[in-house]
């Protein structure tokens, strides 16, 4: 029997990394949609919402190839002391964000929903909470020049793959979830809709 198809609809690298890694077969198509717009519309909801309803609102706006064809769609959303933080727009704007982190503990939230034949069938939310160090100005100016720009596509201004392990001082929960996708959960719900071997 055909497996039904699997696209990501996501330009990151982390996200292929992880499904290519895990040996799944897919297209990328990354969604194309004003991110900030969507927060926007969850702007009174908490971290696992607005996850939930972005990750969600991915896999919507990618048109698959095959009717049949599921669509995986994953955001994550880093949240310090209630207060959400994007990507930074700056190399400025990212030391404006390590310096608020700095000795705080970062909530970082990943959230995955499929979507077949235009609609969800399945959403998943997780978080991880990272212990952050604390950060000196001469710490983040020489972190930056290092890491930037790589980490300006990355929400809390970090790689935790590359030099942003040294920001922490303890992570509590899944690596996969901290790289921006509950992989695990994932990988069950592709079973279980048959799109890859249970």
């Amino acid at each position: 029997m055909r497996r039904a198809p699997l696209v990501l609809a996501s330009k990151s690298a982390s996200r292929r990394a992880m499904l290519d890694a895990a040996g799944i077969a897919y297209r990328a198509v990354p969604a194309n949609i004003d991110e900030r717009a969507v927060e926007r519309e969850w702007s009174g909801g908490e971290g696992d919402h607005v996850v939930a309803g972005l990750s969600a609102a991915k896999a919507l706006a990618v048109e698959p190839p095959e009717s049949e064809a599921f669509v995986l769609g994953s955001d994550s959303l880093v949240v310090v002391e209630g207060r959400r933080f994007d990507k930074p727009g700056s190399r400025e704007e990212a030391a404006e964000h390590l310096r608020f982190f700095s000795g705080k503990t970062l909530e970082l939230h990943a959230g995955a929903a499929l979507v077949q034949g235009g609609a969800v069938c399945w959403h998943h939310h997780d978080m991880a909470k990272l212990i952050v160090r604390d950060l000196s100005d001469g710490l983040i100016a020489r972190y930056l020049e290092a890491e930037w720009p790589e980490v300006a596509n990355c929400v809390g201004v970090f790689r935790i793959e590359a030099m942003g392990v040294h920001l922490f001082e303890r992570i509590e929960g899944s690596h996969f979830t901290i790289l921006g996708m509950p992989l695990l959960p994932v990988l069950a719900a592709l079973r279980r809709f048959g799109v890859i071997e249970a």
